[in-house]
């Protein structure tokens, strides 16, 4: 019989929230919305262009996406996946805006072989906060700011993938909230079971050690009267 101290530990029904200011491909989009805005006040009209809204907007919602699908995961893994991937969406449209603009505007697109690409590579890997880049936002050429944008946007969304990938493996294991929710129900009806066999036993073991008082009680009374003869 296990030991009525040793209760097995219930599971949480709910998930423990991610700190999404700590994910990298968070800090990116922190970065990438605050670009995209001083990059359309720059290298934009002010007036007539849809393409600034949509561009701000979309910087906005891929950050936003992944503040609520966090949250919203704390309850449920399928809602923050569909939160997720509207962040995604929201990253790529923002890409191809970026892309857009280089070939509207005659820009060189860095790719595997010029010479600034790796350094910008490096330079985006090894940087995720705002600081790091926004020194440099009323510094770089409109060609600059795209190439950096483009980056961060497929770097941000190949992290979304992977993490994605293991809340989806997460799932597969665990479950949603209502399989959490029967597990922790099963394990407190399983303690209460394992408390009551307890009681049992301990009552079990006070009867008959009763019993053997008893005996003795008896016997020591007929000692007793066996002296007094």
């Amino acid at each position: 019989m296990k030991n009525k101290n040793s209760a097995e530990k219930i599971a949480s029904v709910l998930r423990t929230q991610a700190n999404w200011k700590n994910l990298w491909f968070y800090q990116k989009t922190v970065v990438l919305y605050q670009m995209t805005s001083v990059f359309t006040k720059r290298f934009l009209p002010s007036y007539g262009d849809r393409t600034v809204d949509q561009m701000i907007q979309a910087a906005r919602s891929g950050k936003q996406n992944i503040v609520e699908g966090s949250a919203d995961g704390v309850t449920s893994m399928e809602l923050e996946l569909k939160l997720l991937n509207v962040a995604r969406a929201s990253i790529q449209e923002l890409l191809e805006d970026y892309e857009d603009y280089i070939v509207r505007h005659k820009l060189v697109k860095w790719t595997k072989g010029h010479p600034r690409f790796n350094g910008l590579l490096t330079f985006c890997r090894s940087h995720n906060l705002l600081s790091d880049y926004e020194v440099y936002f009323n510094l770089w050429s409109n060609e600059e700011m795209c190439n950096i944008g483009i980056s961060l946007c497929r770097m941000v969304d190949k992290m979304l993938m992977t993490y994605q990938k293991k809340i989806e493996n997460e799932f597969i294991k665990e479950g949603g909230i209502k399989e959490r929710m029967t597990m922790a129900r099963l394990q407190y009806r399983n303690q209460q079971n394992q408390a009551l066999e307890a009681a049992h036993y301990e009552i079990a073991v006070l009867q008959k050690e009763n019993a053997e008082l008893r005996k003795t009680v008896i016997k020591l009374q007929k000692e007793l009267e066996f002296l007094k003869k």
